[in-house]
């Protein structure tokens, strides 16, 4: 993951692999700048996830960019609505703010995955 050392690289994977675990939907996660614009980018990664689409939750973090998308499957956006996206996206814009790129993709992550759990 672009920008990130190792072992922050690797707190990162393990968060995905929890929220998955919990919230049993497929997470995903871009950490660099979109080609062409940014909700048409993480729409078509979101897309690339084929049979899984539905159950899929991709996160874009653009940070040079200062950018920050969250696309849900069908079947994801009824365990995370919008509202629910974006709360975490402004908490997680805070961090970044702060200078906490890292703080802010685990705690988002598993933000995303517990609220899905709780509504699965």
């Amino acid at each position: 993951m672009r920008g990130l050392s190792t072992a922050q690289a690797d707190d990162v994977r393990q968060a995905l692999r929890a929220a998955e675990r919990r919230s049993g939907l497929r997470f995903g996660l871009f950490l660099g700048p979109p080609a062409g614009g940014r909700r048409h980018f993480a729409e078509r990664l979101h897309a690339a996830l084929g049979e899984e689409t539905p159950d899929a939750v991709v996160v874009l973090v653009d940070v040079t960019g200062r950018a920050l998308e969250i696309v849900t499957g069908e079947r994801a956006r009824r365990r995370l609505p919008d509202g629910a996206c974006r709360l975490t996206a402004m908490s997680m814009a805070t961090a970044f703010g702060a200078g906490d790129l890292v703080g802010g993709l685990l705690y988002g992550i598993a933000t995303l995955g517990e609220q899905a759990a709780t509504r699965g």
